[in-house]
């Protein structure tokens, strides 16, 4: 996206260069002769820049396609595949490994639908998506609140980015993380 910016400002910019006269270049009023870029002999001396509309971008395929030459527009059939695995909850049915497709939903996830929803959710905002899968940084002060033995890994791809994330109940910023990924994780309060 930023090629194709930079190449229509170069390319307007150089229709502008040439479609300026050189009469106006140095303002209304003029105290002297001007100097010319333009050559008084030779063969380009009869050559003048001629005023048209200035050219439309040109499409570059490889800025507008997206993998195996879909469109921007067509999604890949589903951009999010997780792995969940989940141990210790406590929970009747909470525990094992699911496997979690969105776009469209499948997979044996107990709560598919509700979990694609939560990512999209997630998804929508600039800070979601920087930090549903963020791991909570190292020094960070939170309350000693034990919230459990659960813990879960979450591998694979949202929304085509790597996903490779463990998640426990240990402390309180743990449990808001943990909370923040349901249904995605079981809620186990």
């Amino acid at each position: 996206m930023l090629r194709r910016l930079a190449l229509t400002a170069v390319v307007s910019l150089a229709a502008l260069a040439t479609a300026v006269p050189v009469s106006t270049a140095s303002g209304p009023v003029s105290s002297g002769p001007v100097p010319v870029a333009q050559p008084t002999s030779g063969p380009f001396a009869a050559v003048r820049p001629s005023l048209g509309p200035l050219p439309m971008p040109v499409p570059l395929p490889g800025f507008l396609e997206g993998e195996n030459g879909k469109g921007a527009g067509e999604a890949n059939e589903a951009l999010t595949r997780l792995t969940v695995s989940v141990e210790n909850t406590g929970v009747a049915g909470a525990d094992g490994t699911f496997e979690l497709e969105c776009g469209p939903t499948g997979g044996n996830h107990p709560r598919g639908q509700a979990a694609c929803d939560r990512l999209a959710e997630a998804g929508a905002t600039r800070a979601g998506r920087q930090e549903l899968f963020r791991p909570t940084p190292e020094g960070t002060m939170c309350t000693m609140i034990h919230g459990g033995d659960a813990t879960a890994r979450i591998v694979g791809t949202w929304e085509g980015r790597a996903v490779d994330t463990t998640a426990s109940r240990r402390d309180g910023c743990e449990i808001a993380r943990w909370n923040s990924l349901v249904p995605v994780l079981p809620d186990v309060r």
